[in-house]
């Protein structure tokens, strides 16, 4: 009797599948970091997702038996995880920023920007006036502007990206957050469409990761779009050229809010004598600085 067999034979409780699953994962070499760290956490996402029952599912009910299709759907799951390493929001095609779903798909990065922390916080201190008019590039899922959206509910955000199927996914969330009137979707390679417009805050999770780290990295990072992960051999192609023109698209008291990750330590050697603002994190992560327009338009004269 095969594995499958075996368990929708033996198992027959929501608790017995996530026990067989927690199991599993343990024995396991998968990675976690896409919305979980422990492979109990996992365990519970993926069998109450691939059940759509919510993460607060009343206990006593756990005990609940599992017809053979739903059986079939979370083993299916299950081996997709561990064989291919695909990460479990895009298993279940949803991924939670900030206490709000968004749907993912292989499309779109996972949301799990340290920008979040900020947006919490709008933006204090470095944000001198309330936004009127907010940019998010790189958007993704949209999950970054949407939020900033969420947020300051008198903003007007245009969020971008170069990826026409990354924006398809990011138009069905600000569908689903009901913010069209005030979200706009923009095709942008970078500033390319957005000639004459200007921001009182620029937030940008561009890819950033280097040949080496993304070599190394993971197998489930390999699952996500290397377009929107990688950037030269050092991982600043693309923040180099952002820097040289994001001070024509902001307003006099704007800032930009960009987030490098582990380049960081390339991006102040190519830059020595940038005033880089670092962000201390509250929740952990790292490479997330702010410059103002002043010292944006003085790095334009170098």
């Amino acid at each position: 009797m095969s594995r499958h067999q075996s368990a929708i034979k033996d198992l027959l409780t929501i608790q017995d599948y996530i026990r067989w699953t927690y199991s599993r994962f343990r024995r396991s070499d998968i990675f976690y970091g896409h919305g979980t760290d422990n492979p109990w956490d996992e365990a519970v996402q993926l069998v109450l997702g691939a059940l759509s029952l919510p993460l607060d599912f009343p206990k006593e009910h756990l005990d609940s038996r599992l017809t053979h299709d739903e059986k079939k759907r979370i083993l299916k799951l299950v081996d997709r995880r561990i064989n291919d390493r695909e990460p479990l929001p895009y298993l279940l095609g949803e991924a939670w920023f900030m206490g709000l779903p968004f749907k993912v798909t292989k499309d779109t990065l996972i949301p799990r920007s340290p920008i979040m922390a900020l947006i919490e916080n709008q933006f204090a201190p470095w944000l001198e006036q309330y936004p009127l008019s907010i940019l998010d590039m790189c958007t993704g899922s949209g999950c970054l502007g949407i939020a900033a959206a969420l947020t300051f509910d008198e903003a007007e955000v245009d969020i971008t990206d170069v990826s026409d199927a990354a924006l398809n996914v990011a138009l069905q969330n600000i569908a689903m957050h009901e913010v069209e009137d005030r979200v706009h979707a923009i095709h942008s390679d970078m500033f390319n469409a957005l000639s004459g417009k200007q921001y009182d805050l620029i937030i940008c999770n561009p890819p950033y990761v280097d040949a080496n780290d993304y070599n190394t990295a993971p197998r489930e990072f390999h699952n996500e779009p290397q377009l929107a992960l990688t950037s030269g051999d050092d991982g600043l192609d693309f923040t180099r050229a952002f820097l040289a023109q994001a001070a024509d698209y902001l307003h006099d008291n704007g800032i930009v809010v960009y987030e490098v990750g582990n380049s960081e330590v390339a991006l102040q050697e190519a830059y020595p004598d940038t005033p880089f603002m670092w962000v201390e994190l509250e929740n952990g992560g790292n490479g997330v600085f702010v410059l103002t327009k002043e010292e944006l338009k003085t790095l334009q004269q170098e």
